[in-house]
């Protein structure tokens, strides 16, 4: 067993898969749930996710030896400096956050003594939302990011290691910056583009669509907060990756003005190998 107690801070998908796998696998002895809603806690509590539920922030991290953050990106920072002097000695924080550079600046300029915390993004969400759709098994076989920095605490940060990876998680290690960079490109630009492709489609189209509209725009079923809120957190590393997918719509439509087929069946071919190399 990992940890005595871990208090997990949001507890929707992320933190309600966090408490159903901890629990199966024997993680932790006692898993707490805090959030705003009292009825969605109960609701954690009978599906197994928490063992008891709060709305106390003071009182969720009381007596916990590791505190995981599943609250929307913007909000990871605050909570984490909130609880921090609440929290019992050697106590550490991890989250799921799908940025983190932010993250970690906003809580090096405002240092807490005593605070330990390993930043953590498991790289497996869903467009589904809630407590009702959290697994056991989501991180099974899933990648999950520590971006530790230098300063990071070697204990703290084995520690985190082994959690994620007794949940079922393969764990790697980035910079907080490249974190940021990498997943803009690979999960921020793909949900921003399948939003901006649902959103010019007409209503009355789509009587007429084919798998192909579903399964390119699945990612913009999204909640739409919790979408913003790691679009502006992510805000210079996006717009960058949106700059170089404009390139790439722009080489299109010189292609396709000067209807050119060689040109375009490279263009395709190009986007064809990426995607078969991505597997199923």
């Amino acid at each position: 067993m990992l940890f005595d107690e871990i208090a997990i801070i949001g507890v929707g998908l992320i933190g309600g898969s966090v408490g159903l796998a901890a629990k199966a696998k024997g993680v932790a002895r006692t898993v707490v749930g805090m959030g705003r809603d009292a009825a969605n806690l109960d609701k954690a509590r009978q599906l197994g996710a928490i063992d008891r539920g709060t709305t106390d922030l003071p009182e969720a991290v009381r007596k916990a030896d590791l505190i995981v953050v599943c609250t929307p990106a913007d909000r990871i920072a605050s909570t984490i400096l909130k609880a921090a002097p609440h929290c019992q000695r050697n106590a550490i924080f991890t989250d799921g956050g799908s940025t983190k550079e932010q993250i970690v600046l906003a809580l090096k300029k405002a240092p807490t003594a005593g605070l330990v915390y390993v930043p953590a993004h498991p790289l497996a969400g869903s467009e589904k939302n809630g407590v009702e759709n959290a697994r056991a098994d989501l991180f099974e076989g899933r990648l999950t990011i520590l971006t530790p920095t230098n300063t990071t605490d070697a204990a703290a940060l084995e520690r985190v290691d082994a959690f994620w990876r007794s949940l079922g998680s393969r764990v790697t290690h980035l910079d907080p910056g490249k974190h940021d960079r990498v997943l803009a490109g690979t999960s921020h630009l793909p949900h921003a583009v399948a939003s901006a492709l649902a959103g010019t489609i007409p209503m009355e189209w789509l009587q007429y669509s084919a798998g192909g509209l579903r399964d390119t725009t699945r990612v913009a079923g999204g909640d739409p907060e919790l979408w913003a809120a790691i679009l502006l957190e992510n805000n210079p590393a996006t717009r960058l990756a949106l700059d170089a997918f404009r390139v790439r719509l722009d080489e299109l439509r010189e292609l396709l003005e000067a209807k050119n087929r060689d040109g375009l069946i490279q263009w395709l071919s190009q986007g064809k190998q990426v995607r078969d190399a991505l597997g199923t």
